[in-house]
């Protein structure tokens, strides 16, 4: 690729890179700054997910988001911990409204994935922190034109976030019995760290 040369990607079963490992390679390709495009496909949000660089064992089409602010914020906010891919159909002219309320809901470091245009002349497949995302739709006006597939990453729990399983099931434990064994079994039921207080 980095010779010039065109490489296609192919399956012997079903569109490549979806429920499949190689979104690892889209990924790395598109961080080296190489053009990764899908050949016309079943759908345009399928299309977009196998060269989206996102995970897609594992993903939830959304639909259109609500086009006004603030139904599109409470749409948002109940995706807040969502762990797939997830995929919206969105109107270009809202790209910048909608990449602001992805800010201000679920943060300015989640991972956006836009796919415009798809198979088209003036296709783009754009990906980056939802931050960055809206300083460069801000500075680059052809992007507000077409058909658009949004794709937001997953929402990742923090390696010493301790999930409500974990806390409920250490509640019950802590009933029958005393802090350190609770911990323990808790902490081996979960594979987590927990101690307690030496006071």
């Amino acid at each position: 690729l980095n010779q010039g040369l065109n490489i296609a990607l192919v399956s012997d079963a079903g569109t490549p890179l979806i429920s499949d490992p190689g979104f690892h390679l889209v990924r790395h390709c598109r961080n080296l700054g190489l053009k990764v495009s899908p050949i016309p496909g079943a759908c345009a949000a399928i299309s977009a997910l196998s060269v989206a660089g996102l995970p897609t064992d594992r993903f939830s089409f959304e639909g259109f988001l609500p086009s006004k602010s603030g139904a599109r914020k409470a749409t948002l906010n109940a995706l807040i911990n969502e762990p797939r891919t997830m995929v919206f159909y969105d109107a270009p002219r809202r790209a910048i409204d909608t990449v602001e309320d992805i800010v201000s809901t679920l943060g300015g470091d989640r991972y956006l994935v836009i796919a415009r245009e798809l198979t088209k002349t003036f296709e783009t497949i754009h990906s980056d922190t939802a931050e960055n995302f809206l300083a460069w739709l801000k500075q680059d006006t052809n992007q507000l034109k077409g058909e658009m597939v949004l794709i937001i990453e997953g929402y990742k729990a923090l390696e010493n976030e301790i999930s409500a399983e974990v806390i409920n099931t250490l509640k019950l434990l802590l009933a029958e019995m005393k802090p350190k064994k609770a911990c323990a079994i808790t902490a081996e039921i979960y594979g987590c760290l927990l101690y307690t207080s030496p006071s």
